[in-house]
């Protein structure tokens, strides 16, 4: 299978980037895109060129690691698949496919394909957890949970914070991995003693880290890879307003 590549290269986040071309006629239909750009760096290596840079670790879309544009799409044109999960079939033979990193000022270009998400990582350090002592674990059945409340939450736990959604917003809004952060505690009875607090906080750290505004256009829930749905930002928001309220 033949493809040719399109890929943004950047030394750094202070150098200017470039697309550059390059043409492979090794591929198997069967490899998912990472293994395409694996096999595509031995050939740059063996040619005395520099690696693409791209960030994955388990390959299995759970981490969250891996994540760029695919000819416009964040991680590419398949439906709740992460880039690692997506295969060349994908793709017709001799296609160009163009190669991008995530496109946000709270997401500054690392090196070629990889971003810095680290303003995730504070927004679930502002709030994202339970800090209320609770002993050991209680057994599974010892504190009742509606079914609905439990199937929502665990919709919201899917969230690998891959950043998918702040790619595609046109605001670069991160309010859909925060609301699921929000959300997956919020719904939980262990999650209730600090639900106002969290909110507040998870809120204001977000705010503080150069992400747009929400304005409800969906492109965040259209290219997510667990399917988290737009509900969980009116929680977010319902429990910041509730929050402020009450302070």
């Amino acid at each position: 299978m033949k493809l040719t590549f399109h890929i943004w290269r950047q030394k750094d986040r202070n150098s200017r980037g470039r697309m550059e071309r390059y043409q492979s006629d090794n591929m198997n239909p069967d490899m998912s895109m990472l293994e395409a750009l694996d096999v595509l760096n031995e050939e740059l290596i063996l040619r005395g060129e520099e690696p693409v840079t791209f960030e994955h670790d388990c390959r299995e879309g759970i981490c969250g690691s891996c994540g760029f544009m695919i000819n416009g799409v964040a991680h590419g044109p398949l439906a709740q698949t992460t880039v690692c999960q997506l295969t060349l079939r994908h793709f017709k033979d001799g296609e160009n496919l163009y190669l991008e990193p995530w496109r946000a000022r709270a997401f500054p270009v690392l090196r070629d394909l990889m971003v810095d998400r680290s303003p995730f990582d504070r927004i679930v350090a502002a709030g994202g957890y339970i800090s209320v002592p609770a002993g050991s674990a209680p057994d599974g059945n010892s504190i009742p949970v509606p079914k609905d409340d439990a199937e929502s939450s665990m919709d919201a736990a899917a969230c690998i914070g891959c950043g998918a959604c702040v790619a595609a917003c046109p605001n670069a809004s991160a309010s859909l991995f925060t609301g699921a952060k929000i959300s997956h505690l919020g719904l939980l009875p262990q999650g209730q003693p600090e639900r106002d607090s969290r909110a507040l906080r998870m809120v204001r750290q977000m705010n503080m880290e150069s992400f747009g505004q929400c304005t409800n256009i969906g492109e965040c829930t259209a290219v997510c890879p667990k399917g988290i749905p737009l509900e969980v930002i009116n929680r977010m928001n319902g429990d910041f307003i509730r929050a402020s309220w009450r302070k």
